[in-house]
């Protein structure tokens, strides 16, 4: 539902923080009692929230906004109070735009390294990720994300891999070597062997086959003998009050990425708000504070299929998410929040409505041709104007990505900066340092 400028939450997203004992009192800035951003004067970030857009471009967050609270009006992402951005730069060395793991390894640890590469140096040698120095700090630990959670984003923060197609070696580490209190997300394929479909039926007639695949075992069952609640439905994950919770929701990603009216779909059998509701809920009982990664991935997905519907209703999945993450921080004031692209995806720009500005072939009947034509017109929300989206591409490029961050130590992330600059302020604000 649309309400103030800054205050847009839909009505899942409401019953969701409900449940979670919040209000939507007061998440948005000024006269609301809170500190804005400066963590109560603390020097130490207790708590990290890590919010990751993947795919999330300036433009992409506009489109977002415009759809949602429009002209005037304000996303939840951009009212926290530093806002900054960063160069995505890898250090690929035949490709000049970055894919997900280097983007995501340069924020998890401070490394431009390889297209492909999982928190691994250029030289294959494992750094250490912020999920690992939390862990050393003595602080719980949690991935959330809507795609697998041993895809690229996930992966760079709890695991080493020289490529990032490894799923099942990367579940294997979460398990045996950075155990994540918390893990939730997709891709329950990847922790099953062959065979052994798990909660989700295999599903080998779909356009990108759906069947386990794990080789080295049933992972589950290693993560139960180790601890983890094992659970993967939304009843099952609300009633589990353990400790370490393995939550897998899909057999990979938990949405359908495909192009306009070719079965697309969002709609995550476990909402974002809710897997990290519930982290929240595992990981604030650490009396040390923690580390949580949250990822919408199907902003990047739905850009690569060009597919602006899609890529506006996961970044306003992300908003609320967003919301929610807000309402905890005004409790938690010693809690620092950043949100990020990794980068842009799919070259979107925003347009006017002109049938004369059509950048593709209307009259085409190839896939490549279709996919590429500007979608909308999409409404501006609280207004009679409408606007359109064109792509350029089906890939990444090279453009900056979006900050915006407020806690403890944020006021350093307002400026121009190096993704691996994010690592460095970040690991500071847990230690403390200056």
């Amino acid at each position: 539902m649309l309400n103030s400028r800054h205050t847009w939450l839909g009505a899942g997203s409401v019953a969701v923080l409900a449940a979670a004992g919040l209000t939507t009192t007061g998440i948005a800035g000024g006269g609301d009692g809170r500190d804005n951003g400066q963590g109560g004067g603390r020097a130490v970030a207790k708590n990290v929230i890590f919010m990751v857009g993947d795919g999330l471009s300036i433009a992409a967050r506009d489109a977002t906004r415009l759809a949602t609270v429009g002209k005037d009006g304000q996303l939840q992402m951009d009212s926290l109070r530093y806002a900054g951005w960063t160069y995505t730069d890898s250090l690929d060395p035949e490709e000049a735009v970055t894919d997900s793991a280097a983007a995501a390894t340069a924020f998890a640890t401070g490394f431009r390294t390889y297209n492909g590469a999982v928190s691994v140096d250029v030289n294959g040698n494992a750094v250490k990720t912020l999920l690992e120095h939390a862990r050393d700090l003595r602080k719980a630990t949690g991935l959330v994300t809507t795609a697998q959670v041993t895809d690229a984003t996930p992966a760079a923060f709890g695991s080493h891999v020289p490529d990032r197609g490894t799923q099942t070696e990367i579940a294997r580490q979460f398990l045996e070597e950075t155990k994540p209190d918390v893990i939730l997300g997709g891709g329950e394929d990847w922790w099953y062997p062959v065979g052994d479909p798990g909660a989700y039926p295999d599903d080998p007639a779909d356009p990108r086959p759906e069947v386990s695949k794990s080789t080295i075992g049933n992972l589950v069952e290693l993560a139960e003998g180790q601890g983890y609640d094992y659970v993967s439905t939304p009843d099952e994950l609300a009633a589990t009050r353990s400790d370490k919770v393995l939550g897998l929701f899909a057999n990979e990603e938990m949405f359908e990425q495909f192009p306009e009216g070719q079965g697309d779909e969002y709609a995550p059998v476990v909402p974002l708000t809710t897997m990290t509701a519930k982290a929240l809920d595992v990981l604030s009982r650490d009396r040390q504070g923690f580390f949580l990664l949250v990822e919408e991935e199907a902003i990047d997905e739905f850009a690569h299929a060009n597919n602006a519907e899609r890529t506006i209703q996961a970044g306003q999945a992300l908003d609320a998410t967003v919301a929610l993450v807000r309402e905890y921080v005004a409790k938690h004031p010693d809690t620092l929040v950043v949100i990020v692209g990794d980068h842009e995806t799919g070259g979107l720009a925003i347009e006017n409505v002109s049938g004369a500005d059509e950048s593709g072939d209307p009259a085409s009947t190839d896939p490549a041709v279709v996919q590429s034509l500007e979608d909308g017109p999409f409404p501006i929300a609280n207004s009679d104007l409408e606007f359109t989206v064109d792509w350029t591409t089906g890939r990444h490029t090279g453009a900056a990505t979006p900050l915006t961050a407020e806690g403890p130590r944020a006021e350093r992330l307002a400026r121009a900066q190096d993704n691996t600059d994010v690592f460095t302020v970040v690991l500071d604000a847990m230690r403390g340092k200056r």
